[in-house]
């Protein structure tokens, strides 16, 4: 599950900080970054994105065979 078709991002700044959270609307998986409110919003983006490629990797790995396949267990 490298790729991620799509991800909703929602940005909440705190001064000189920005609390980003991307969310996959498949697997409702949610992560969340504090960065500077210096960076770029592009460059906040990535590292969520990054962050939440990332954990459902593990997510992933962690699922027991028969369950990805959709089967019962």
């Amino acid at each position: 599950m490298a790729r991620l078709r799509e991800v909703l991002f929602e940005f909440y700044q705190v001064g000189d900080y920005v609390k980003v959270s991307a969310v996959d609307p498949i697997t409702l998986t949610e992560v969340s970054i504090v960065g500077s409110a210096h960076v770029g919003q592009h460059e906040l983006e990535r590292i969520a994105a990054n962050k939440l490629r990332y954990v459902l990797r593990k997510q992933d790995r962690q699922t027991p065979l028969k369950a990805r396949r959709g089967l019962s267990v």
